[in-house]
C-alpha cells in the first residue's frame, strides 16, 4: 500500500447504503470482481461505472456503508479503480470488509473541504487528508490493519501468515 495518495473526488452524501453501492438484485447473479465494477453506484450516480478512473477517492458524509452486509458493495468499488474511501464514519460491518478486500478507509470530516472533481491527498503515514478546503486529521491504523492493507486483504495475510502458497 502506498503511504500517500491523490486522486480525483466523488462526493457522496450520507447514508449511502450498500444496495446503492452494489444492488442487491445483482448479488446472486453476479460473481465476477469485473462485471460487479459495471454496476457499481449505479442507483446513486448511473455515470459513476463508466467515468471513474484508477486512483480516484470516494469522499462521504456519515454512515457509508449501512445496510447489508454484502462484501460486493466492497469489491465492485475497488475493482472500478477507487484507490481509497473517505467518509465522516462508516457503518461497522462495511468498515470491515474493506480491511478485509484491502481498500484503505478513512475516517475524518474531509467531505467539508472537497467537491466532486476535484483532487485531495491521503497520507497514511502522517494521518491528513488535504482538500482545497484546508487539511484534516485521522487517527493512524493500527500495525495490524497496516499489515492487512500491504498484503491485499484478509485472506492473503491469513495464507502468509500461515506460510500457505496461493
Amino acid at each position: 500500500m502506498k503511504t500517500k495518495i491523490t486522486g480525483r473526488v466523488w462526493k457522496y452524501g450520507d447514508d449511502v447504503n450498500t444496495d446503492v453501492i452494489f444492488a442487491g438484485k445483482y448479488t446472486y447473479s453476479i460473481s465476477d470482481p469485473v462485471e460487479m465494477a459495471q454496476h457499481a453506484l449505479e442507483d446513486l450516480d448511473p455515470t459513476f461505472a463508466q467515468r471513474v478512473r484508477p486512483g480516484d477517492i470516494i469522499v462521504a458524509g456519515k454512515n457509508w456503508g449501512c445496510g447489508s452486509s454484502r462484501e460486493q458493495a466492497v469489491i465492485c468499488l475497488k475493482q472500478a479503480g477507487v484507490a481509497a474511501i473517505v467518509a465522516r464514519s462508516f457503518a461497522r460491518i462495511y468498515f470491515r470488509n474493506c480491511i478485509n478486500h484491502a481498500l484503505p478507509i478513512v475516517t475524518c470530516d474531509a467531505v467539508d473541504g472537497v467537491e466532486s472533481g476535484e483532487e485531495l491527498t491521503i497520507d497514511f503515514a502522517a494521518g491528513t487528508v488535504t482538500t482545497p478546503g484546508g487539511v484534516y486529521t485521522f487517527p493512524p491504523f493500527s500495525p495490524e490493519v497496516l499489515e492487512i492493507l500491504e498484503d491485499g486483504g484478509l485472506i492473503p495475510h491469513a495464507r502468509k501468515q500461515l506460510g500457505i502458497g496461493e
